[in-house]
């Protein structure tokens, strides 16, 4: 059975590509994760002694997660199942346990499940194969490029273990460009070429710690270089750049990148840096986010984080949400950029947010209060009611009156922007009810 059927359809040698052809073949050309796969480490004994059991490896693109799979499947000596979560349902899940089983039970030969994509998987594929794991039917290997806690079953969580894959560092990466440089079999060692430090500097670095994308852009990168009398090819910082074209976002709206860059936007502006908020938008955007997404946040963060301190931003918000949708894009990025500067210069207050959140306690953890007679709409039968006082039937629209039976305070304005002016008030209306007896105000 071939390793990776999927691909059976791929070009091989010279016609693949030149990070397909520089995969590594064990674990001593594994370049990177020396924190898992150094010598000592966890999984590398894992991996040595074909103990492996219960894996989950995550991590971004072109970290060589792939690679180290297909090197597991080549020394293991259980069978090596595959299944990719994109095409696989229910019953193709029960298909290869009810073989595993089979297996076992006829040959003793267990049977080690790798499920590519493993995310993809909903929860009910997920657990079916929990049993089977719990009792040794199939040792599993998922591989996925999102975070499993944001994606995975939690039994299934507490049964595996984690190795999280980083990107590769600058200098893993120039590893990886000489090595490829260098070899004669399957890299570009037999072409004669020279490639600059600038350049092999610049490659190291635009790729981001993806090795598959470094390797494939110094392969443009060759065939882009003009060779000289004697058949030599320069790969200068410029050529590199032309071959990189058009710089890649991560744009998985699913995974850790989307969740990390959201939360430096939402931070940025929580914490009144216009140009940091002006960056992550400008990338998110590029990234292909969901500019609605983008407007949603800044209502949302409009109300949690600036408040009464600027009542504006809320409106201003909303009304850069429907602006956008009335534009669309690209004009509709400059109302974003418009309302994520603007909330970012503003002065902030979460005091009704963490007012809600004081009302919310007690609404699940006391005693509900009851409503005030004369607060009700219609008071039961020879139920105590009436004595509601109209407030603009008095002078300033105000008269001293209870509210609920147990005093509580859940809003404390704080003394930024306008809500300085609205806590000026509520202390004067607070003292004017204490001259007229109205205490008994819990703090």
């Amino acid at each position: 059975m071939e390793l990776f059927p999927a691909e059976s359809g791929r070009p091989r040698g010279k016609d693949a590509s030149l990070a397909h052809r520089m995969r590594p073949r064990t674990l001593s050309e594994m370049v990177g994760q020396e924190e898992l796969l150094g010598p000592g480490k966890l999984l590398r004994q894992l991996i040595e002694e074909d103990r492996l059991r219960s894996a989950i490896i995550f991590g971004p693109p072109g970290t060589g997660k792939t690679s180290l799979v297909r090197i597991i499947g080549e020394n293991t000596a259980a069978f090596f199942a595959t299944l990719s979560a994109v095409d696989s349902n229910v019953a193709r899940v029960k298909e290869v346990i009810g073989g595993a089983r089979h297996r076992r039970a006829n040959t003793g030969r267990g049977t080690l499940l790798f499920v590519d994509e493993f995310h993809r998987f909903n929860r009910a594929q997920q657990e079916v194969l929990l049993p089977h794991i719990e009792d040794g039917t199939v040792s599993f290997l998922g591989l996925t490029t999102l975070n499993p806690f944001h994606a995975l079953a939690p039994a299934l969580l507490s049964r595996s273990h984690l190795f999280r894959f980083r990107p590769l560092a600058p200098e893993e990466i120039i590893r990886l460009l000489e090595a490829a440089l260098a070899d004669r079999e399957r890299g570009l060692g037999g072409r004669k070429i020279t490639v600059k430090a600038e350049a092999m500097d610049y490659l190291a670095r635009f790729c981001e710690g993806d090795g598959r994308r470094a390797l494939n852009t110094l392969e443009l990168a060759a065939g882009l270089a003009l060779p000289d009398a004697s058949g030599r090819r320069l790969i200068t910082r410029e050529t590199a750049a032309e071959a990189g074209q058009r710089k890649l976002i991560a744009s998985d709206r699913a995974g850790d990148e989307h969740y990390d860059t959201i939360s430096a936007f939402i931070k940025s502006v929580r914490g009144s840096d216009p140009d940091a908020a002006l960056y992550w938008l400008a990338r998110m955007l590029k990234g292909g986010q969901d500019p609605r997404f983008l407007a949603r946040r800044l209502v949302i963060l409009a109300a949690e984080d600036i408040g009464n301190a600027d009542p504006h931003a809320l409106t201003l918000a909303l009304s850069a949400a429907r602006g956008l949708e009335y534009v669309g894009l690209p004009e509709g990025e400059l109302i974003l950029a418009q309302a994520a500067t603007y909330l970012a210069s503003a002065p902030k207050s979460n005091a009704a947010y963490r007012g809600l959140q004081l009302a919310r306690r007690d609404v699940e953890k006391e005693p509900l209060q009851p409503v005030p007679g004369h607060l009700k709409n219609r008071p039961a039968p020879g139920e105590e009611g009436g004595g509601y006082l109209y407030p603009h039937d008095y002078p300033a629209g105000w008269v001293a009156q209870e509210y609920l039976a147990v005093k509580k305070r859940y809003y404390s304005p704080t003394a930024h922007g306008y809500e300085a002016v609205i806590g000026k008030r509520l202390r004067a209306l607070r003292s004017r009810r204490e001259e007229d007896g109205e205490t008994g105000e819990e703090k």
